[in-house]
């Protein structure tokens, strides 16, 4: 077990699912992770391939809460990606990710992963400033997506069992290995009290 991290804008102790590259934790509200290559979280519904040694920084949040931040990485190889993570065991877990599609364009991904992975990918992005969001409602989750300050998107509402514990991940599963800075982190413990209106 690897020592707590402590990030003063998350209100909990962190710690490693997978040791990254490097990485470091920039004053209140941001962090960076830098993974190697061939780093992957996902097991394919098709075939056999299980991966599940990307570096993640996970933590346990009770209650309700939203937990978000800007995400900033060079998206240089294909399914390279920046992502929040709920992480309960390794059959049950969910991420919501910023990721280089095939087609060599940013976009957002949602895998909930319950024995196999259920990868969906929602939508392509064209601007560099993105935010990810993952809530907790009641017995449920949600991820939402926003560009710079507008309004949130919802992508996904989804149950997910166990008690996850929620966090940070980097990959570069076809890649030489990606650096993910999560800036502007924010936590709020209390529940979104609509879905879809952006707030």
């Amino acid at each position: 077990m690897t020592a707590a991290v402590s990030l003063p804008a998350f209100p909990a102790p962190l710690h490693w699912l997978n040791e990254p590259e490097q990485w470091s934790v920039d004053g209140d509200d941001a962090l960076v992770i830098t993974a190697a290559a061939g780093t992957d979280l996902f097991s394919d519904p098709g075939e056999p391939n299980r991966y599940a040694n990307a570096p993640a920084l996970v933590g346990r949040l009770d209650g309700d809460f939203t937990l978000s931040a800007r995400v900033r990485l060079d998206l240089l190889s294909t399914f390279d990606a920046a992502v929040l993570l709920l992480h309960a065991d390794g059959d049950r877990w969910a991420k919501f990710c910023l990721e280089l599609s095939p087609q060599g364009t940013p976009t957002v991904v949602s895998v909930v992963n319950r024995g196999v992975s259920d990868d969906c990918n929602s939508m392509p992005m064209r601007g560099d400033d993105i935010r990810l969001r993952v809530s907790r409602v009641g017995s449920a989750f949600a991820f939402h997506i926003a560009e710079g300050d507008g309004p949130w998107s919802l992508i996904r509402y989804f149950a997910l069992d166990g008690d996850p514990e929620v966090g940070f991940l980097a990959q570069s599963p076809t890649g030489d290995g990606a650096t993910v800075r999560f800036e502007d982190i924010q936590y709020t413990p209390k529940r979104l009290s609509d879905l879809r209106n952006g707030e």
